[in-house]
């Protein structure tokens, strides 16, 4: 008995020290101490040590703590088609030949988007990794849903980040795109992992709420509320979470990032008098965190609120991170937004939508997965 309680003890130290060098690795960020800067200090929406909702924003609609969800969600029953049964089809075209000048967006699964808009070459929130966490194993891409890798990128003017979370911040492709971006411009909080990372200084641009940002004619970039929280790994809301609105002469597109439903989108809509397309985030929903994702009704209700012409679901078909069908949200996309004002955009992952042209009408290519 003496000598399994020593191997334990030991077995506990070397786990104990591995776990802390594999915290260590850069790709977990930066210490709260090195992403509290002056301006996050000045910030109207830091208080009391973190960044807050404008309303009142539980993480959780019950009383359950974060390890308590956690282990729900490993544990409880999942569907038989939580993940697709065969890989998702996509399409795969070279980016670097296509006319700069065409305003374009492609989606590039989840929340990831390469857009081009006003003559600039946008990407927002790319993941290209095979796991969206910090160990492997855990929230797996679906088969098929990665066709474009950082090499495939063009050059990049403004690499944007509405927030930490491991599903819309990626290391590896953070840095694989480092000598191909121009500008990052992040949401407050984050400009300290570009830095850990080895963007200069003189890149990055990280916005508060409500701040814009015109660094080239013709286009410009405004950081608008959302409704969330961000956690990298222990400490919470140290980072800001934002929406990104890109305006230039002749579109304006919005782009939600995670948040739940609130009346920030009708006021986004009156204050910019409306939009040419706008991507919500729809896809992983769940009663339980209702108040910090939307599910496909509210998006629709947002989009309408925005004033669109057009919708795109976002944070959908790639990982499963709520216990649904993966296509359970774009049939009800498509249900929700029967009727309504705005033309439903639903492309393969990678296939282009020219703004310039009149959109097509988009298969229902779910369907048959």
């Amino acid at each position: 008995m003496t000598k399994m309680i020593f191997f334990v003890a030991i077995l506990a130290i070397v786990l104990a020290g591995g776990g802390c060098a594999f915290l260590q690795h850069p790709k977990f960020g930066p210490s709260t101490e090195d992403m509290h800067s002056a301006k996050v200090a000045a910030s109207p929406n830091y208080v009391d040590g973190e960044f807050r909702n404008q309303l009142d924003t539980p993480l959780f609609t019950e009383d359950v703590s974060f390890l308590g969800m956690v282990w729900r969600n490993l544990t409880e029953a999942k569907p038989d088609d939580l993940r697709p049964a065969n890989p998702l089809p996509s399409k795969k075209i070279d980016l670097k030949a296509l006319d700069i000048n065409r305003d374009i967006v492609i989606w590039l699964g989840h929340s990831s988007f390469y857009v081009q808009l006003g003559g600039r070459s946008i990407l927002i929130d790319p993941v290209f990794a095979t796991y969206a966490a910090p160990v492997p194993f855990t929230n797996e891409a679906f088969d098929g849903a990665t066709p474009y890798m950082a090499d495939d990128m063009p050059d990049i003017d403004y690499l944007l980040i509405t927030h930490e979370h491991w599903d819309h911040l990626d290391y590896d492709a953070v840095v694989a795109l480092r000598p191909k971006t121009r500008h990052a411009v992040v949401a407050l909080g984050i400009a300290a992992y570009f830095k850990m990372w080895g963007y200069d200084e003189g890149q990055i641009h990280e916005l508060d709420w409500n701040e814009s940002l015109t660094l080239d004619p013709g286009l410009t970039l405004h950081a608008l509320p959302a409704r969330h929280y961000t956690r990298r790994l222990f400490a919470s809301n140290q980072a800001l979470w934002v929406a990104f609105a890109l305006i230039s002469d002749d579109k304006r597109l919005f782009f939600s990032g995670d948040s739940g439903y609130g009346p920030h989108f009708a006021e986004i809509g009156e204050n910019f008098g409306g939009f040419d397309l706008v991507a919500l985030d729809g896809g992983q929903y769940n009663p339980s965190w209702a108040y910090i994702h939307m599910t496909p009704e509210e998006a629709a209700i947002a989009a309408e609120e925005l004033g669109t012409k057009a919708l795109m679901p976002a944070h959908v078909g790639k990982f499963a991170i709520s216990n649904h069908s993966w296509k359970e949200p774009f049939d009800r996309f498509a249900a929700a937004s029967e009727g309504k004002s705005y033309h439903l955009v639903t492309p393969l992952i990678g296939a282009p939508v020219d703004l310039d042209a009149e959109l097509p009408e988009f298969p229902r290519w779910w369907e048959d997965q």
